[in-house]
């Protein structure tokens, strides 16, 4: 036994003094922050092809602007300095918007896009991840609570989703009675909310409820949630979400 241990100890690489210890592969490692901001970039410009000049444009007219300052004070140099990242932060901002665009955009006729749009939501929110209601057609109606109240956000035509919307009013009511109930019609009609302008739209409510009552009443409506049937085939929310790096400039 003791000449193998010494055969393994001798089979080993030895380390020098001050060679620092091999660190372990880390498995699913993360791309870096230049990675992400790059496949950021590509996605957007496949979906957006004037990302590119639009983020120019920001940049140059941030940097004239500085230049004009700077000429006004006599002091370009340092204004033409100061305005380079400022330039940088302007197509950054540009890029964020218009990738956020774009995520959506693929998102649009899928099974579950109103629930993806609600998912950029933070803090303030509890989002269902599952849809309250649907129907044979596959219109689903996603549940929110927040400060406003319960907003519900439908997915189909409203002509179809009405009477979802009204069932699940119903249900509601007979546990919360005096909390407000908000609808937001998702899609892309002239009458319905684009999936960008969804989480949009549910900031604006009017705050009605308190912090603590968001919690209370997110329990109460657990109540309706024991006896629901699965979720339809083909619609599974977990899996139609907008990239996160993309919208992260909101």
């Amino acid at each position: 036994m003791a000449k193998n241990s010494d055969n393994d100890a001798a089979a080993q690489p030895k380390r020098g003094l001050f060679s620092r210890k091999p660190k372990a592969e880390k498995k699913n490692k993360e791309p870096g922050r230049l990675k992400q901001i790059g496949q950021v970039f590509q996605m957007t410009r496949r979906n957006d092809p004037m990302v590119v000049w639009w983020m120019a444009l920001a940049a140059l007219a941030v940097i004239a602007v500085g230049l004009v300052i700077g000429i006004l004070i006599n002091n370009w140099i340092t204004m033409l300095i100061i305005s380079i990242p400022l330039a940088l932060l302007a197509a950054m901002f540009i890029m964020s918007r218009r990738a956020e665009k774009a995520a959506f955009s693929q998102l649009e006729g899928r099974p579950g896009a109103a629930g993806a749009a609600m998912s950029v939501l933070r803090r303030g929110w509890i989002l269902k991840q599952e849809p309250v209601a649907y129907n044979r057609h596959q219109d689903l109606v996603f549940l929110a609570i927040g400060r406003p109240g319960v907003v519900l956000v439908t997915e189909g035509p409203k002509s179809r989703v009405r009477e979802l919307v009204t069932s699940e009013r119903k249900r509601i009511a007979r546990v919360l009675p005096n909390v407000p109930v908000h609808v937001i019609n998702a899609g892309q009609d002239e009458d319905q909310t684009s999936l960008v302008d969804v989480s949009k739209e549910m900031k604006k409510l009017p705050k009605s409820i308190t912090k603590l009552e968001v919690s209370a009443i997110d329990k109460r409506l657990s109540t309706l949630t024991a006896n629901r049937l699965p979720i339809p085939k083909g619609v599974d929310p977990n899996r139609v979400r907008p990239n996160r790096r993309a919208t992260r400039g909101r």
